[in-house]
């Protein structure tokens, strides 16, 4: 039993005697890879790697490189595409230390910085990723370069942060931070698994998992993928995604799948967002809108086709669909909308958020609204040109009979009714960031008349409008005669002025007068029926002053 246990003693000593003999000339070896890592994966991936320091860890058998540093593309950038706190690989042990073999099954990037540019025509600071030869002065092979042969069993990125941009912009990158990416069976020949989580800017989060691969050998941008996506709470004005000067903000949420072939992509799923806001100086919107969409990318030439946009807001539901394509550092639309009898207070919730003030104390009750519009131009100046229709619909706590001023001489029993009920409002609409120009005008106001015109809308909410009112009703169908007579128009003329918030009425009253006076003296004669029986009463109303007694 004694000679057992000194047996063990001396095989324990022996090991001791071992490790003390080899270990220091493992610590040399393992310095003596230093330059060999930096050199073969500078020629590896065709940009200048850098190492700080390695060290070997016996007991965990891994390998760990401090601050790591590998070049950009100079065509993108003179600051390091990727800088690391510490590389551990995970290796073999006993190759390496007997044969100088370093075999690698675990590899992990910590608390990297990763800064990913966006170019013309798609490219990208890492699409030459791996063409080493590129960088080599003799002529390079046909294809580019062969991917490298290594294989991971596991390659880990944790806690990285990643920077998204443009090349030669001066627009901040979107930053997104706590990267995590977990890859399996990595292999640049072939299909390997993986997933990343992140925070997405403004404190969102994304969560994308599937399969990717092989590695385009000539630019590593065109690598083919499907996945899984995920994206909860993100703030769009934050996101990078949309210049905040178009005003469109609010929070986003995805989920869906976006595939590739490595030159077309295909990204389908449902959109929902809330606190939206469309417009610059816009008020977020308390309702929730999904759209459930289908948008198919052609990335050379960095283009798009949405093929489905169902757009749904409460019940209403509205369908866009069109194309669109990068031009510098902006998207480009061309779209259309159409939206057909979708309820008004399903709507009327969302005016705020497309800009729309409605007169102070009023709000649209019941009806239909119906548009079809294109939208045009880049998204942050987008025009915006087609019909839009109002039916059957009331604005409440607005008075539009009284707030006529003087024309309320004529609007009778119109002006005791506190709300105005609108059979039919259409017009031709054209909205661009110089504000929005309203053509054919048509609002039918069954207590009122029939009102026409045209008119501008200024981005600060002013408003400039020509309009004709052929007031309804026996004495005032003669009036409106009577006012139009000289004129060779049907109705009162008055303007719209002041802003969309407090709307003012004014009568053109010089056009009106001379048709009175010329439609008085002909109403003499007989020529114009009922235009001698104008009362006073009405005349003085419309030229703004009280009869006296």
């Amino acid at each position: 039993m004694k000679s057992h246990w000194l047996r063990i003693v001396a095989i324990a000593a022996a090991v001791l005697v071992l490790i003390l003999v080899v270990l220091p000339l493992v610590v040399v070896h393992v310095y003596d890879f230093r330059s060999k890592i930096e050199s073969e994966a500078s020629a590896a991936l065709g940009r200048k790697v850098t190492v700080e320091s390695l060290s070997l860890s016996i007991l965990s058998g891994s390998v760990e490189a401090d601050n790591i540093s590998i070049a950009d593309d100079p065509g993108f950038s003179k600051s390091p595409f990727v800088t690391a706190h510490s590389l551990k690989i995970g290796v073999e042990l006993m190759p390496l230390i007997f044969g100088g073999n370093l075999n690698v099954t675990e590899i992990t990037l910590e608390e990297p910085e990763i800064t990913l540019l966006s170019g013309p025509r798609g490219t990208w600071n890492y699409s030459s990723l791996g063409s080493g030869s590129a960088k080599k002065p003799e002529e390079p092979k046909a294809g580019g370069a062969a991917p490298t042969s290594v294989s991971v069993g596991k390659l880990n990125i944790d806690k990285g942060k990643l920077m998204v941009g443009r090349a030669n912009s001066s627009a901040k990158p979107r930053v997104y931070d706590n990267v995590n990416i977990a890859v399996s069976d990595f292999s640049p020949t072939s299909q390997f698994p993986f997933k990343l989580t992140a925070n997405t800017p403004g404190g969102g989060s994304a969560d994308i998992s599937g399969k990717a691969g092989p590695i385009n050998p000539t630019d590593a941008s065109k690598t083919p993928f499907e996945s899984a996506v995920k994206v909860n709470n993100m703030d769009i004005a934050v996101s990078g995604f949309i210049d905040p000067a178009t005003g469109i903000g609010g929070i986003a949420n995805f989920d869906g799948t976006l595939n590739s072939t490595g030159s077309q992509a295909k990204a389908v799923g449902t959109f929902t967002g809330t606190k939206l806001t469309l417009a610059p100086k816009a008020t977020p919107a308390p309702k929730t809108v999904v759209i459930k969409h289908t948008v198919e990318m052609d990335l050379d030439q960095e283009s798009g086709t949405l093929s489905q946009g169902d757009i749904s807001i409460g019940k209403a539901q509205a369908h866009l669909t069109g194309t669109f394509h990068t031009q510098g550092e902006t998207q480009v639309m061309n779209l259309k909308l159409n939206a057909t009898s979708m309820p008004v207070e399903e709507l009327e919730a969302m005016a705020p958020a497309l800009g729309i003030v409605l007169p102070t104390g009023s709000q649209l009750k019941g009806g239909t609204l119906s548009a079809n519009l294109a939208i045009t131009g880049p998204v942050d100046k987008l025009d915006i040109i087609g019909p839009v229709k109002l039916s059957n619909t009331s604005l409440v706590g607005f008075n539009l009979g009284s707030k006529m001023g003087a024309l309320s001489a004529f609007a009778g029993h119109a002006v005791s009714n506190p709300d105005t009920a609108i059979r039919n409002f259409s017009l031709d609409a054209h909205t661009s960031p110089a504000g929005t120009l309203a053509n054919n005008i048509n609002l039918d106001v069954p207590a009122i008349g029939v009102i026409t015109g045209a008119g501008t809308v200024s981005p600060a909410g002013a408003l400039a409008f020509k309009m004709l009112a052929n007031l309804s009703g026996g004495m005032v169908g003669g009036v409106s005669k009577v006012a139009a007579v000289g004129s060779g128009k049907r109705g009162i003329p008055f303007a719209i002025e002041g802003t969309t918030a407090d709307p003012k009425f004014v009568p053109q009253l010089g056009g009106v007068a001379v048709g009175l006076a010329e439609g008085a003296v002909k109403g003499a004669v007989g020529s114009v029926p009922g235009a001698a029986a104008v009362p006073t009463s009405a005349v003085t109303g419309l030229m703004g002053h009280k009869k006296k007694h």
